[in-house]
C-alpha cells in the first residue's frame, strides 16, 4: 500500500497524477518548529524524512511519502504564515521578485529511504497594497508556503516560472513518479 503522510489537500490531488492505486492519508505529528538546517533544500529533505519516517514507523510493510515545501527568497526561508500581519509580510517580500519554491521529499519503506529536493524558480509581477490586503483577508495564503497558493488568486501574478509548476504546488509530479518507479 501507498500512503501519504501528509494532510494537504493539494498533495492528495496530486499524487492521483503519480498512480492509478489506492493510497491512503496518515498524518504525522512531526513538530516541523523543531527540525533545523544550514539552507531551505536540507530543510525540506529533514523534515519530509521525518514526516516519512515518522509514518513509516507504524506501516513497516508500506511505502510512505513524506514531503515539506517552502518558500527561499533572497535566502530566508518563508513557510505558512501564522496571521495577517506575515502574511502581508511575505506577499510585499514577493511582490515583483524572483524566488525559490522547494520541495523535499522522502520514500520510505521498512529500512529503506529515498530523499530528494526539487526546485523551482518563480517571478513575481508587481502586487499593489489594495491587492494584498484583499488576498490576506482569504483563507488561500495560511495553510501555504510563502503565503501563498499558485493555482489561487496568486496566479495573476506570476509573471514567470522556471521548473515544475506542480512543485509550487507542494508535490514535484514527474521526479515523484519516477524516484517511486525506481523505489
Amino acid at each position: 500500500m501507498l500512503i501519504l503522510a501528509s494532510s494537504s489537500p493539494r498533495r492528495k490531488e496530486l499524487l492521483t497524477l503519480v498512480t492509478d492505486e489506492p493510497f491512503q492519508i496518515e498524518v504525522s505529528a512531526v513538530d516541523e518548529r523543531a527540525i533545523t538546517a544550514e539552507n531551505a533544500v536540507e530543510l525540506v529533505k529533514k523534515l519530509a524524512m521525518a514526516k516519512a519516517k515518522a509514518v513509516a514507523d507504524r506501516f513497516w510493510s508500506d511505502t510512505v511519502i513524506g514531503c515539506d515545501t517552502v518558500v527561499e527568497l533572497n535566502g530566508e526561508v518563508l513557510g505558512k504564515p501564522a496571521d495577517q500581519q506575515e502574511a502581508t509580510r511575505m506577499i510585499k517580500a514577493l511582490s515583483g521578485a524572483e524566488h525559490l519554491v522547494h520541495t523535499g521529499v522522502c520514500l520510505c519503506r521498512q529500512d529503506k529511504c529515498d530523499v530528494f529536493a526539487v526546485t523551482t524558480r518563480v517571478e513575481f509581477l508587481d502586487w499593489r497594497d489594495d491587492e494584498i490586503r484583499r488576498y490576506v483577508l482569504t483563507s488561500e495564503p495560511y495553510d501555504k508556503a510563502g503565503g501563498y497558493a499558485i493555482q489561487g488568486y496568486a496566479a495573476r501574478f506570476v509573471a514567470k516560472i522556471d521548473g515544475c509548476y506542480f512543485n509550487v504546488m507542494g508535490l514535484p509530479v514527474s521526479a515523484v513518479y519516477h524516484h517511486l518507479r525506481d523505489f
